[in-house]
């Protein structure tokens, strides 16, 4: 049931994503807004949603994930119905940026710390990976599904029908969800034999004290960067740079979903398998978080050769689902390696304030940005691709263990 309830979180997370790709085309062409404008919206959203993924760890680490589920059905369905109603910029930005900012801001520290506080060691990467099947799907079934509804009953529709499809998805997320599993007297799954969990209780100001936090930000801030430039602005580069359909395009952009869908729980047991390899999970998660940005790098590499073969965009596409698989759940479980299960939510939900208040919104809008200064995504690909390696460097440096300060 918590593997359940965060897969269908991290749907109406990834919806939210995934669906801007699509509707952002048409949005343009009839309210005449540039890209830089409409992808302001977006970074706008991510940023909110940074600030309300840091009070939602606190909920998480006292309540559970119940309360921020329920939370986000509401403003997360909200944000999607108000925008259909838009007709000025300030009000997209009120109604996608703030309410939509809020609800999706309840759902990646939840979704990901639940599952973290639930499952450790060998156990983890596993079920993170069966519950982060629900952003591939996603990607596929709304982005599609947008697509669908467009050409009859317009963009607005498509925002009021996106709206509907997230209040009742979290709210059943809200049903299946549990408290932490000291509220019900068990312990997590997935100890590795010989080493036991860290139960010291590190403080937030004492956690970002050391190296290792920081170093993990670095890492998912190159990435994130890096990644949500390409998912925003994918469909965009396949229609006006390639001069692909609309249809045509999206359904490239959907071949990374498909591919998600696979490719998160196999990866899943294959980070699993490297950690009881070296029976160490901090440097198993490590290894895993330096390949995981290379495999975005070598994505790019591709991503740039799709006008000479659409063979090099499936690869790209399938490639981007694999480093997907990787970093998003990689840190999380490296974090909960070095600083225990106890106060996560908090130390991620701040680490998770100061990523995606940064790389989701820088990267969205350079996105855009690189495309209206030279009239080309080509620019913001070859931004995304030295973002990776940013990533991949610093991932180098992750230490495997954080002194407590009584051990100092």
């Amino acid at each position: 049931m918590v593997v359940m309830a965060s897969c269908l979180a991290l749907f109406c997370l990834f919806g939210f994503r995934a669906t801007f790709a699509v509707l952002k085309i048409p949005m343009c062409k009839e309210m005449h807004w540039s890209d830089a404008n409409i992808s302001a919206g977006y970074s706008l959203m991510m940023t909110i949603y940074a600030v309300t993924a840091f009070l939602s760890g606190t909920i998480i680490d006292r309540w559970g994930t119940k309360p921020a589920y329920f939370l986000a059905a509401i403003f997360g369905a909200g944000g999607f119905w108000v925008t259909s109603g838009v007709h000025t910029l300030p009000s997209y930005y009120a109604a996608y940026g703030i309410l939509g900012g809020i609800g999706t801001g309840m759902l990646w520290v939840s979704s990901t710390v639940s599952v973290r506080k639930w499952f450790i060691g060998k156990d983890y990467a596993t079920m993170w990976g069966f519950a982060f099947m629900g952003g591939p799907i996603a990607q596929i079934i709304l982005s599609l599904v947008s697509k669908s509804v467009i050409p009859t009953y317009g963009w607005r529709f498509a925002w009021q029908m996106l709206g509907g499809i997230v209040l009742v998805v979290m709210l059943l997320a809200t049903i299946l969800a549990k408290k932490n599993p000291e509220d019900y007297g068990v312990q997590p799954f997935g100890s590795i034999p010989g080493t036991t969990e860290d139960e010291y209780i590190w403080g937030v100001g004492e956690a970002f004290s050391r190296y290792a936090i920081w170093a993990v930000i670095i890492t998912f801030l190159g990435s994130l960067i890096a990644e949500f430039l390409v998912w925003s602005q994918a469909v965009s580069f396949f229609v006006q740079d390639l001069g692909m359909s609309l249809g045509k395009a999206v359904n490239l952009y959907s071949a990374i979903g498909l591919f998600g869908i696979f490719s998160m729980p196999i990866m899943g047991i294959v980070a699993d398998k490297i950690v009881q390899r070296v029976g160490h999970e901090a440097k198993g998660r490590k290894i895993s978080l330096i390949i995981g940005p290379l495999v975005g790098v070598v994505a790019c590499a591709m991503l740039l050769q799709t006008g000479k073969s659409i063979a090099f965009g499936v690869l790209s596409c399938f490639l981007f689902a694999v480093y997907w698989s990787m970093i998003p759940g990689g840190v999380v479980g490296y974090t909960g390696a070095i600083y225990g299960r106890k106060t996560l939510g908090k130390i991620w939900g701040l680490a998770t304030l100061i990523c995606m208040g940064i790389g989701p919104a820088a990267g969205s809008f350079l996105g855009g940005y690189f495309r209206d200064m030279t009239g080309s995504y080509r620019t913001s690909i070859l931004f995304a691709l030295g973002s990776f390696v940013v990533s991949a460097l610093a991932a180098t440096s992750l230490p495997l263990a954080a002194k407590p300060r009584h051990n100092m």
